[in-house]
């Protein structure tokens, strides 16, 4: 059986079969990073940032009903089209989906080869940064 953040990923990879080349693909990144909800200023604190990211990331997590809702923000264009991502794959999801789900959308969209090293850094350690969030809320229950 396919959990929630399994079916988001398997779609993700779908929607980027449509784009023929990686510039097209960097192109929707930022569409869709733009698109971010509002993040609110009292939020983008020292405590909220991601380390690791060499662009400015602020992450925050709440528990909901058994699952975790993400929100966050960066000042540079890919990397909030790659938080986006990770909000439609992971926010709303339940701890244990997340921790029991490797992150396989990264090598089937080959984002490795194609984000600068730094950019990939920042990814691992938003990877790291939600896992361990979803790890907490499992630990508190």
């Amino acid at each position: 059986m396919t959990n929630e953040v399994q079916a988001a990923q398997d779609e993700l990879v779908e929607e980027f079969q449509f784009f023929d080349d990686w510039m097209d693909r960097y192109q929707y990144l930022i569409d869709i990073g733009r698109k971010l909800p509002e993040f609110p200023e009292s939020d983008r604190t020292d405590a909220n940032k991601i380390r690791g990211c060499q662009s400015q990331v602020w992450f925050v997590a709440s528990e909901n009903d058994g699952r975790l809702e993400f929100q966050a923000i960066s000042d540079a264009a890919i990397v909030s089209g790659l938080i986006a991502l990770l909000l439609r794959i992971y926010s709303g999801r339940r701890p244990q989906d997340i921790l029991d789900t490797p992150p396989n959308f990264v090598t089937a969209l080959e984002l490795e080869q194609h984000l600068s090293p730094t950019r990939s850094n920042g990814l691992s350690s938003m990877l790291e940064a939600i896992r361990n969030f979803a790890a907490e809320a499992l630990e508190a229950v």
